[in-house]
């Protein structure tokens, strides 16, 4: 198994390290490891991804999930959080999204404006707050800025900062896709680089590697050393790989246990888990612990 980050070998501030504490070893796998429950998607995507269960649509669905399926934390926007989450306060850890963006515009000057606080996490009692970077995009000096305001407010609050890095943009594009090992390598760089604690990454993919700038159309890696290459770029940042569009049961297992393998913190897995029915997303969630999370401990030092 790949080495592997824990709180130990960060350097954090005694309010962060408590927050991270909580996530990672006492809700959740409970282990070192995390399970978060992302229901950003109303707003990244629109109602389109409640079609697949619309019983998903109720944000109550996924809060319930999220508590008898015992995640690590759910990830809303601040409408949500404030709308919902009053009655599992404490039981229900939450991570506050403190920027998001519609799909209507295109994607080649990627850019995510701020709707929420630190101030307001801490209001509303969150472990931690998300913050998406689009690496690559002609907006990401903004995005930059903006992301250095954030960083500086969670270090006074002593919040830990979760960064979505999603590479976007034409230049991006024009190098391999946004998904390609090339830009998720970037991107998790990029976040360690620019003082992320935990890094949220998509899976690279390895389709189109002659696509890709020098050094990288050379690579003749397989999926797992891939993904242990993109660990390894975000350094002294804990890792949480994504599950993307809903997987079948054996591929997503199989999934979760290269990112594990890889030496990832976590799984940040959102409609994989709630477009399934009730009973289904409560056993795959089941599954996830019991087979891959209990296995991989990251126990301090």
């Amino acid at each position: 198994m790949a080495d592997y980050v824990t709180l130990d070998r960060m350097t954090l501030s005694t309010g962060k390290r408590a927050r991270l504490y909580r996530l990672l070893y006492q809700h959740g796998p409970a282990n070192g490891t995390a399970m978060f429950l992302p229901i950003d998607q109303g707003m990244e995507h629109g109602p389109v991804d409640f079609f697949a269960n619309p019983e998903s649509k109720d944000p109550e669905f996924q809060l319930r999930l999220a508590l008898e399926g015992g995640y690590s934390g759910i990830v809303f926007q601040i409408g949500l959080a404030e709308k919902y989450m009053h009655r599992y306060a404490g039981r229900v850890p939450l991570i506050l999204k403190l920027n998001g963006k519609t799909t209507i515009p295109s994607d080649a000057q990627a850019f995510s404006p701020l709707n929420a606080t630190v101030a307001d996490a801490v209001r509303l009692g969150a472990d931690a707050v998300g913050y998406t970077v689009y690496v690559g995009s002609p907006a990401q000096d903004r995005d930059f800025l903006q992301f250095m305001s954030v960083r500086q407010e969670a270090e006074a609050a002593g919040m830990p900062v979760i960064v979505w890095a999603y590479p976007r943009g034409e230049a991006i594009e024009a190098k391999g896709g946004r998904d390609s090992l090339y830009a998720v390598d970037y991107a998790a760089r990029i976040a360690c680089e620019l003082g992320a604690d935990v890094v949220k990454l998509n899976e690279p993919k390895l389709d189109n590697l002659a696509e890709l700038p020098k050094p990288y159309n050379t690579l003749a890696e397989d999926e797992a050393a891939a993904l242990r290459r993109v660990v390894e770029s975000a350094g002294r940042t804990l890792v949480l790989f994504s599950g993307g569009s809903k997987l079948g049961d054996e591929d997503l297992l199989r999934k979760a246990h290269l990112c594990m393998e890889a030496g990832a913190t976590g799984l940040i897995f959102g409609r994989n888990m709630w477009q399934r029915p009730w009973e289904e997303a409560l056993a795959m969630t089941a599954r996830i612990k019991s087979e891959v999370m209990a296995r991989y401990s990251r126990p301090l030092a």
